[in-house]
């Protein structure tokens, strides 16, 4: 029997999020994204459709590869503009009652120091409904624009989100013992100073000799997500990551992906059980498969070819304006657009250029599911055997419909063969996903930041 099916809805602060283009058709809302209404409606229908969360992705930059400038971005909205992702947290939590909310942030672009404020705050506001999806960014017009001549190396950025991270676990679960915050009012004592401590980190990228500005938080450390798919990225996941999104387009990619990461997990000393793994999906479905097969065939009326070129540019660092549209592409071109077109399409075989842009037009680098409800709950169950993922991070085409389509139509179905949750668990975010408590696990390394207590001195002795 294949196990629960999880969802998370995959969004961004943002017009152009996964297919570009589809901004224009008629029952689109994502031109809305500026408006409180157009968050706190969505988090609605996902709440009523049991999603563990909305994933909120973000980006610090813009496409500029593609005919090597953001003229196209710009046209076609192709997440740009975008907002803060952080900041539609709190609307969404207060329109719902269970609803998780993932948002994307930058180890590159932002001191650790600040960030972990503006992250309690959000977990307090959120009553512990918040996660932080842990990037290393690969948009170079971001570093420019932050004052950096161009991004770190790949590894090496790695090497700066562990350092980023040890940071984040020191403030989150070291500086304010439990039990620092009495809230005493006859005694007009709201914290004991001998429970709030520095926490003294001086390390190789960051000093942060003094003590966390908020009081912990219900979770302490947000859940943390992930969604690297490099060996460094992967390895960064299995010590630190609790969710982990990847856009596998193949069966076969997806349950090496998870074998693979699942098995680095164990030899970092964690369960490999209690990782959960979304892989990105786009799901179009209607009471019948050939309703569904119509609708798909509008939606691919609106994809923009430059939209998605400026995408596809953008993700592999490779300009695909160099290229005629019927351009075969594949087997031939530099090794990284060669390994590119490898990895989507899952063996050696060549695309056009425009085969390419409509392949990635609807829902990025993942698969596109389309059908009935019966048809598509098989496609799912058939994924989850034979892959070992946990879920799928859903993409729309057009917002808020695809949404409300699997929340009508799958979701019924999917419960109907048990295979879907249909309630929450209470508490935290993260008690909902793994009914434990609200703090990261003892075998997490954020626990080696927990405080120690000297039994003579009662002197903390966290690091």
């Amino acid at each position: 029997m294949t196990k629960t099916i999880r969802f998370n809805a995959f969004d961004m602060n943002c017009v152009g999020h996964q297919s570009p283009g589809l901004w224009a058709h008629p029952r689109d809302r994502s031109t809305q994204y500026k408006d409180v209404e157009y968050w706190t409606d969505l988090g609605q229908i996902l709440e009523r459709g049991i999603f563990d969360g909305i994933f909120i992705a973000d980006v610090i930059g813009y496409y500029d590869v593609y005919r090597a400038s953001v003229d196209d971005a710009i046209r076609q909205a192709a997440q740009l503009p975008v907002n803060d992702p952080l900041q539609v947290a709190v609307p969404i939590t207060m329109a719902t009652k269970h609803l998780g909310v993932g948002i994307t942030a930058s180890t590159s672009f932002e001191h650790p120091y600040t960030f972990a404020r503006r992250l309690s705050t959000v977990d307090h506001l959120t009553k512990g409904r918040i996660g932080w999806n842990i990037v290393t960014s690969y948009l170079q017009s971001g570093a420019r624009n932050v004052g950096e001549t161009g991004l770190r190396q790949h590894d090496n950025r790695y090497e700066v989100a562990e350092e980023y991270v040890e940071v984040l676990y020191k403030l989150f679960e070291g500086s304010w013992e439990e039990g620092a915050v009495v809230r005493d009012r006859e005694r007009r004592l709201y914290a004991l100073p001998e429970k709030v401590h520095e926490i003294r980190h001086k390390g190789k990228f960051f000093d942060v000799p003094g003590y966390h500005l908020c009081e912990p938080s219900p979770q302490r450390t947000p859940l943390l997500y992930q969604a690297g798919s490099s060996g460094a990225g992967r390895d960064f996941a299995a010590r630190h990551a609790e969710c982990v999104f990847v856009a596998s387009p193949t069966k076969t990619m997806l349950k090496d992906y998870v074998a693979d990461l699942r098995r680095r997990r164990a030899i970092a000393g964690r369960d490999p059980a209690k990782l959960l793994a979304y892989n990105l999906a786009t799901i179009i479905v209607a009471e019948t498969d050939d309703k569904a097969e119509a609708k798909f065939k509008e939606y691919q009326d609106f994809i923009s070819y430059e939209g998605s070129l400026t995408f596809l540019s953008g993700w592999s660092g490779v300009d695909f304006g160099q290229y005629a549209p019927d351009e075969l592409l594949g087997a031939k071109g530099p090794n990284s657009l060669t390994s590119m077109m490898d990895t989507l399409a899952g063996s050696g075989r060549s695309w056009t250029v425009d085969q390419l842009s409509k392949w990635a037009g609807i829902g990025g680098l993942g698969p596109v599911f389309v059908g009935s409800p019966s048809t598509v709950a098989d496609i799912l169950q058939e994924w989850v055997e034979e892959t070992d993922v946990d879920g799928f991070n859903l993409a729309y085409a057009v917002t808020h419909e695809t949404f409300e389509d699997i929340v009508d139509h799958l979701v019924p179905e999917l419960q109907r063969r048990g295979v879907y949750p249909t309630h929450y668990r209470e508490g935290t975010l993260r008690e909902k996903l793994f009914g434990k408590g609200p703090y990261l696990p003892a075998d997490h390394p954020a626990a080696d930041y927990r405080l120690l207590t000297e039994p003579k001195t009662g002197r903390a002795v966290a690091f």
